[in-house]
């Protein structure tokens, strides 16, 4: 895979925010505290094998949110590739008040929400089949009728998921799915630890009552 996230962000565009967006080596004041906390202070400083580093880092988990959220392909190489624009633009505002992993997916998030909204991804959405999933990486163990199987229930269990009100979903996807904490999910989407307990509650009986509807 490319240090550029296999096309997330090509040279030509860090070349571009390079110029548009110059970093002097004490623009960011934060405690060195860990390998991102390092490289975001080296990639503020204009050191961008740094910033190429963060994104190599990085890139898988967070184009997986992405697709998780947006459910194409197209539009989920977009927003991972948007998410670490905007990163490259914001390094002078970080600081070390959480984890850098947050900071990204609350961007990430962001970048998911606006393209979810748009009139464009909607109509996508209705037109696409679901993405194929493969269930032998799940279950490298079960015959081909047991993969079948696995895979119709896949696919009908990311439909429900997809029915959500987005609040609910989000913090569904974050939580059962990304495997955040409760806690950093709080962070990331703004809204405190109980309101997204809460939301995981509604979340999981809505998508049982789904489910149970779609059964029969």
């Amino acid at each position: 895979m490319d240090t550029t996230a296999d096309g997330y962000l090509d040279s030509g565009r860090l070349d571009n925010l390079r110029e548009r967006f110059p970093y002097r080596k004490n623009s960011v004041e934060m405690a060195v505290s860990s390998e991102d906390e390092i490289l975001v202070t080296a990639a503020a400083g204009g050191d961008d094998e740094a910033f190429c580093r963060l994104v190599e880092k990085h890139q898988e988990r967070i184009y997986h949110f992405c697709f998780q959220w947006l459910r194409q392909s197209e539009d989920a190489r977009e927003a991972c590739q948007d998410t670490f624009v905007r990163v490259y633009q914001s390094l002078g505002k970080y600081r070390s008040q959480g984890r850098f992993t947050s900071w990204l997916l609350r961007i990430a998030l962001n970048q998911c929400r606006d393209r979810y909204r748009s009139k464009g991804a909607q109509q996508q959405r209705n037109t696409d089949p679901l993405p194929v999933i493969q269930p032998e990486l799940i279950c490298q163990n079960s015959g081909p009728d047991d993969l079948a199987a696995i895979a119709t229930d896949l696919e009908m269990l990311w439909l429900g998921i997809d029915q959500l009100p987005t609040k609910l979903r989000e913090v569904l996807i974050l939580c059962a799915v990304e495997g955040v904490s409760q806690e950093e999910t709080a962070s990331i989407i703004g809204c405190s630890i109980r309101a997204v307990e809460g939301r995981l509650y509604r979340a999981r009986k809505t998508l049982e009552a789904w489910w149970k509807s779609q059964r029969g």
